[in-house]
């Protein structure tokens, strides 16, 4: 750790752009105004932010970086190497792994694995199941993100499917309950349909028919109306249809809201359309699906309808990715790339930057409670991001950091690039430089 002094840069932060100038002493950001009324200890570093932006670092709620047993996909060391090269300081990871984090003790040896191998801040989800309740109610609320629920089958199935279970959970959930939703019998019957016409080679543009609009809407309503009955803290992932838009309200300020919801940046980016060239590379559950539900869910961010902006970050290799539509696994790798891609929507006019931070940085910090994070504020971690918006640059193999080495953006041209990522006060990622043997910190949340 070292102390820094950025000086001249526009920092974007709680609906505000400003220029300013930001002191961090170790940890920590010490002080936010003119650099002439700070006082520095002597060897301080000096940044020169001119024409740069400085947001708080973005913080993740949904990856899954494969490790444990899955490791041939990518792996916290080498997703958390490429989190850093796109603003990320913090990563929230699923539990589907193998083993599946269903106990207290893979719980805590996954956080002895991020201990030694994130080069940012951590924290992972215990996962549900059926008969799993009993280890769920012994997590500490301060030291664990949530609990995950698959109302929807996805890689390494973990499908909640006993609505006794399903209802035991929402009345005793004591963390945000974080919920995969699709209704499994209607994908069920539709792949049987689609099945029966095509064999095995269903054309990837059926996925969206698959897992359709109707078998989202079914299971997000179905949570929702739990939740509302037990009262539970429920936060739906990954929305992807405007149908479900109906289903949530902005007349709460958030951290009075009791339902929220995400949508992920490859819901923002892509429709149905771009099957044609992307195939299976932009297989995801859930699907993507048509521009009206894309512009749905753009406006739905914009109404604070959507509470969080995040990304699924799920690898697969190429080689799996290329099996025919039933073996073709859903997912694939975006944390490398989030905050440019939604910056290019800035720079198209979609969202404004105060409402990227605040759906990418703030947000994610309000609704899990994190302790002294996600926002520009003295005496919280510096956890931060420099970013010039005016340096294009293309995605190629030669800049790809997952380990699986592909993404779906190769070849396309981004006019924002991350210059700097800061972690607790540390430079780790510097104009494409990774400092390797860094390792974050585990978050923590005041509840």
């Amino acid at each position: 750790m070292s102390n820094i002094l950025i000086k001249n840069a526009t920092i974007i932060n709680e609906g505000r752009t400003f220029r300013s100038d930001l002191l961090i002493k170790e940890e920590l950001i010490s002080a936010i105004g003119s650099a002439d009324q700070m006082i520095a200890p002597a060897g301080t570093k000096i940044i020169d932010a001119t024409g740069l932006l400085l947001i708080p670092g973005v913080i993740d709620d949904q990856v899954h970086f494969r490790e444990p047993g899955l490791t041939h996909k990518g792996d916290i060391f080498s997703e958390s190497r490429a989190a850093t090269a796109g603003g990320v300081t913090s990563f929230m990871d699923m539990p589907n792994t193998d083993p599946q984090t269903v106990s207290i003790d893979i719980l805590n040896e996954k956080y002895r694995i991020g201990s030694e191998n994130s080069l940012t801040n951590y924290s992972f989800y215990i996962g549900a199941t059926n008969t799993n309740l009993d280890e769920v109610m012994k997590v500490d609320p301060s030291e664990v993100c949530g609990i995950k629920l698959f109302m929807g089958s996805s890689t390494g199935n973990m499908l909640v499917d006993n609505e006794n279970a399903l209802k035991e959970l929402f009345a005793k959930a004591f963390l945000p309950l974080t919920a995969h939703c699709e209704y499994e019998p209607t994908i069920r019957k539709n792949s049987e349909i689609y099945r029966e016409k095509y064999g095995e080679d269903v054309p990837i543009k059926m996925h969206s028919l698959i897992r359709s609009r109707e078998a989202c809407f079914l299971s997000s309503s179905h949570a929702i109306n739990l939740a509302k009955e037990y009262n539970t803290r429920l936060h739906i992932l990954h929305l992807s249809t405007a149908d479900e838009m109906k289903l949530f309200s902005n007349e709460l300020p958030l951290n009075q809201k009791r339902i929220t919801g995400e949508v992920c940046v490859h819901h923002l980016w892509f429709d149905e359309s771009s099957y044609d060239d992307l195939g299976t590379l932009i297989k995801w559950n859930p699907a993507i699906k048509t521009r009206f539900d894309r512009n749905a869910l753009i406006s739905g961010v914009n109404n604070n309808l959507i509470d969080i902006v995040a990304t699924d970050h799920a690898p697969h290799t190429l080689t799996e990715k290329g099996n025919s539509y039933f073996k073709a696994p859903s997912g694939g790798p975006l944390i490398q790339h989030s905050l440019v891609v939604m910056l290019e929507l800035w720079h198209r006019k979609v969202f404004s930057l105060e409402k990227i931070v605040e759906m990418m940085c703030h947000n994610p910090a309000i609704l899990f409670n994190i302790k002294d994070r996600g926002f520009i504020r003295e005496g919280y971690k510096a956890d931060l991001c420099l970013v010039d918006p005016a340096s294009p640059w293309v995605v190629s193999k030669k800049n790809i950091l997952y380990k699986c080495g592909w993404s779906p953006f190769e070849g396309t041209t981004f006019r924002s690039k991350v210059v700097q990522t800061i972690v607790n006060g540390t430079i780790v990622y510097d104009n494409g430089v990774i400092k390797e043997d860094y390792r974050g910190q585990r978050l923590m949340f005041d509840r």
